[in-house]
Formats: structure tokens, C-alpha cells, sequence
């Protein structure tokens, strides 16, 4: 066991959105159709703990600080554990595009370190002032590129590509391949302002793709080269979407490889990993794809606790509770009622 493994083998989920699917008067029911607060539905299916997605100035304050708030304590108020998820974005951090945000927009490496920390104080001791200490902190959301560059967007906020499909960078400040070192000065300000106001928390990296081991070893390796610190790995573990880009070619070998790599990177890195991400297809035309699903989830939790010498300390599936239509990976039907899938959490 790693010196940050815990007792007790997580099971989890990201529920960012459920503030505002509230505000617009989504519902959600057991499947006796009863209508149930979403997070003691998930508690049913043996979740014990929440992922908490973190903007700096949302558009209309979801995922801002005080809408964080709520979510957190309402989980402590259910007994549930807390991670938070620093996006250090106004929107939507991820392997394809980290937008710095509006207000630190021109400011020095230097300087937006200190925006960085700062803001990361101020979350987790708002959170702390009102009785939540979050368990687990990630500095960063999938930072397989990096953490804080931009690319040229549209009107509406997406990421513009060219007729090859390529993005235009327009700041590459924390870019990995440009800037590996202020990328892993980012890290290193961000575990640094979490140690500094919850030193007990367990501060944790995060990368896409789980079954890339290059991936793993260029990313974590630069961000330890270049002064870098973390307590845990965080993976995410999509087989939907390896498939769908044509990484891997079914379920069950991406599953396979992101265990070995899960594994192998336990051992490399000396740290304990968390599958924080991953997440099933909802078709509802077609029970058996969710049987699939449910079947996928159940094998990756099985494996995670049973076989990695402990060094994997849970699974969170991201946004379950998301209903279909925009998302394809939830996990609940089109009433709020929860699918085959959420039977994978069962034990």
C-alpha cells in the first residue's frame, strides 16, 4: 500500500451539474418511481463521495465558488467524501483546449501562478470555513497538454479548427510541449496553495486516456523533472471515446490496458492512483448496450480494488446524472431514473 492509500476503496461520482439541471427543474427518481434527491439516490448504489468541477467566473455561477459550496455540503451532510476539480478556467479544461481565465488574460508566468494559488486558497478555504475538507484536490482537469493555454474560439466558446481538424493555439503559456517547465511550475503552485490551507489533503495530477502509457511517462515525468509535486495519479478511463477515436479497439482491451498501465505507473511513480473519470453509453433503444455498460463498470471496479496490489483507490464516473440528449455517457434515463449502469457499483 502507498503511503496516501486509504482504508477503504472509493466509489464516486462527479455530479458538477446538479445544481443547475435542479435550477431547471430536472427531477430524479429510484427506479420504484419515487422522487429522490440525487446524491442519497447515488448513496443506494454505494457511492461515498462527490467530484466538484472548480471555474474561476463562471457565466451564471455554476461550478464558481459559492454553487461549489452548496454541493459540498450537502455531500458532508450525506456522510460523502469531497474532491474538488480545479479547472483554472472560466469553461471547460480539457486535453484539447486549458483557457486561462478572463481575468488573469495577459498577466506573467510569475503572476499567474499567483493567481493560481491564490484562487485554489480561496475555494478550499471558503470550503473549510464552513466545516468541508475536501479528501482529495486535483490541480488541474486532464492536463495531458498542460494547463493554462488557449486556442482561437468562436462566438459560443468552442474551440475553432482548421479543415484538418487542428486547433489554433493563441497563448501557449503552460503548454507541455512548449513550456514543460512553467507547465510543471502550474502543478507545483497549485499543490503548494492546497498544502498550505488543508495539508491533509490528497493533492492528485490528471490525464486522459489511462490505457497511453507514453502519455503517463512523458507527462508525469516532465511535471518531476522540472520541480513538480503530487501526491496521487488521476486517470480517466473512457472506452467509449478510445473507441470512438480509433485508440483501441473494443471495451474490453481498453479496460485491459488502462489496468496495466494503471499498474505499471503505481509502481514507476511510487503513488497511488484514482480512476476519477469514466463513463457508459445510455441507449435506451437498446437495453443491452446499458447491460454492457453496467458489466464494463462492475469489471473495472473489481479489478481496481482486487488487482493493483491496492495502489487504486477508486472509480468515479462522471456526471451519471446527466440525462441524455447533449451527453451520450450518463448513466440515468430520460425520467432521472437511474439504468443498468449504476448496478456496475453494486457489490
Amino acid at each position: 500500500m502507498g503511503a496516501w492509500a486509504q482504508s477503504d476503496f472509493v466509489k464516486g461520482a462527479d455530479i458538477s451539474s446538479l445544481t443547475e439541471q435542479e435550477a431547471h427543474g430536472v427531477k430524479f427518481h429510484d427506479k420504484a418511481g419515487q422522487e429522490r434527491e440525487c446524491m442519497s439516490l447515488l448513496k443506494d448504489y454505494q457511492l461515498n463521495a462527490v467530484r466538484l468541477r472548480v471555474w474561476v467566473n463562471p457565466r451564471g455561477g455554476w461550478c464558481g465558488q459559492d454553487d461549489v459550496l452548496k454541493k459540498a455540503l450537502r455531500a458532508k451532510a450525506l456522510g460523502m467524501d469531497v474532491m474538488l476539480c480545479f479547472h483554472y478556467g472560466d469553461w471547460w479544461a480539457d486535453p484539447a483546449k486549458q483557457p486561462i481565465p478572463a481575468s488573469w488574460l495577459g498577466h506573467s508566468y510569475k503572476q499567474m501562478k499567483k493567481d493560481l494559488a491564490q484562487h485554489t486558497r480561496e475555494v478550499i478555504s471558503l470550503l473549510k470555513n464552513n466545516g468541508v475538507t475536501p479528501r482529495w484536490v486535483q490541480v488541474g482537469n486532464e492536463t495531458s497538454n498542460g494547463m493554462l493555454w488557449n486556442v482561437k474560439r468562436g462566438p459560443n466558446g468552442w474551440e475553432l479548427k482548421d479543415e484538418n481538424g487542428n486547433t489554433t493555439i493563441t497563448d501557449d503559456m503552460g503548454h507541455i510541449k512548449t513550456h514543460p517547465k512553467e507547465y510543471a511550475g502550474f502543478i507545483r503552485a497549485g499543490y503548494d496553495a492546497v498544502k498550505k490551507v488543508s495539508p491533509e489533503s490528497i493533492v492528485i495530477i490528471h490525464l486522459d486516456n489511462g490505457f497511453d502509457p507514453n502519455l503517463y511517462d512523458y507527462n508525469l515525468g516532465t511535471v518531476l523533472r522540472y520541480g513538480g509535486k503530487f501526491d496521487m495519479i488521476g486517470m480517466s478511463l473512457y472506452p467509449y471515446w478510445a473507441m470512438e477515436s480509433k485508440k483501441e479497439p473494443t471495451a474490453e482491451k481498453t479496460i485491459t490496458d488502462c489496468m496495466a498501465n494503471l499498474r505499471r505507473v503505481a509502481k514507476k511513480f511510487g503513488k497511488d492512483v484514482m480512476i476519477v473519470e469514466t463513463g457508459f453509453e445510455v441507449d435506451e433503444a437498446h437495453p443491452e448496450v446499458m447491460e454492457a455498460g453496467k458489466e464494463q463498470l462492475a469489471r473495472i471496479i473489481r479489478e481496481a480494488r482486487l488487482e493493483t496490489d491496492g495502489r487504486c483507490r477508486g472509480v468515479f464516473y462522471w456526471e451519471p446524472q446527466i440525462l441524455p440528449g447533449g451527453y451520450k455517457l450518463g448513466a440515468f434515463d430520460r425520467q432521472g431514473t437511474p439504468t443498468a449502469i449504476m448496478d456496475g457499483f453494486v457489490e
